[in-house]
């Protein structure tokens, strides 16, 4: 893969701002959604995806500027080569990922054979120390971002994503999925000599325009009436699941909240979380009616004395 600032189209210092929003532009206008008759808009957009994703990984940037990996992910010296003047092995190190190696006076074969599973072969030198070549490598993973309603992540309904050869797949969403939560698709990836990579998919909860989420449960602010606090009775609620009917006690105040079993997100343990519904009266502005009774009545409680006042 290229540089992926050049591919993002910004410059090495970019903050995360800069940089989300460059992968944003790009990835609108590559998506394969968009491109169905270019196929190189689908490469491109794979690429511009995992640019974004090794950029807005802060350890993985630092490693990529400082020349520890390359912009695939992978070590640039995976085996120490380049360590004292470039030449050759040196001593005892670790390598990038804490590999163990003892180079002075090694014998590269178990060295290799360590890494790759390389058995020796009779006679003949066979790559070092007489062991066999490595194994074909894998095709690189593909790296997707896929946003989700939030009523869906928490119903757990059916997604579909459309990769970058153009197929689409429907997805099982997982219990407790939440933003961040990655789904692997075996094989989805790019094609190599040892076999197509992955496709890894990171999902993001969308917001939504009055629910929010507190861990597994599900938070609502309601508005009642002055009579339904006062009185009492049944009002219809909306819920991820559809609408049901939630009884008000009467006397119900002002930022109380209730319950409803069962209605938060699918944990991961098994069950569902709750919906949390607060309760918010509110009063009209201009009504006669309640300015006259409001005239002949008053409230006698001390309702401020625990403030001092």
């Amino acid at each position: 893969m290229a540089d992926p600032y050049s591919l993002l189209g910004v410059p090495r210092g970019a903050d995360e701002a800069a940089i989300k929003s460059a992968y944003r532009k790009l990835a609108k206008q590559l998506h394969p959604d968009r491109n169905k008759d270019n196929p190189k808009a689908g490469e491109r957009f794979s690429e511009v995806t995992r640019a974004y994703d090794l950029l807005s990984d802060k350890d993985k940037r630092a490693q990529y500027d400082r020349g520890e990996i390359d912009a695939d992910g992978n070590p640039t010296h995976p085996f120490g080569y380049g360590q004292a003047g470039g030449h050759g092995y040196a001593g005892t190190g670790a390598g990038p990922d804490g590999f163990e190696f003892n180079a002075g006076g090694a014998d590269f074969g178990d060295i290799f054979e360590g890494l790759f599973g390389g058995g020796r072969r009779s006679g003949g030198f066979g790559g070092f120390g007489g062991r066999g070549a490595p194994p074909p490598q894998r095709g690189a993973n593909v790296s997707y971002r896929l946003s989700v309603p939030f009523v869906d992540a928490a119903t757990l309904a059916p997604q579909r994503i459309t990769l970058a050869d153009g197929k689409t797949i429907d997805l099982k969403l997982p219990a407790g999925v939440e933003s961040g939560t990655q789904m692997k698709l075996g094989g989805k990836g790019q094609p190599g000599p040892g076999g197509a990579g992955d496709a890894i998919v990171t999902i993001e909860v969308a917001a939504h325009p009055f629910y929010t989420r507190d861990g597994d449960d599900v938070r609502l602010d309601l508005p009642i009436s002055l009579n339904e606090a006062v009185a009492g009775g049944r009002v219809k609620v909306p819920t991820v699941d559809g609408p049901v009917m939630l009884a008000v006690p009467a006397g119900a105040r002002s930022g109380q909240t209730l319950r409803l079993k069962g209605k938060g997100f699918t944990r991961k343990r098994g069950g569902r979380g709750d919906q949390l519904v607060t309760l918010l009266i509110d009063v009209p502005g201009d009504d006669a009616a309640l300015k006259s009774f409001v005239e002949g009545w008053q409230d006698m409680r001390p309702l401020r004395s625990n403030l001092g006042v």
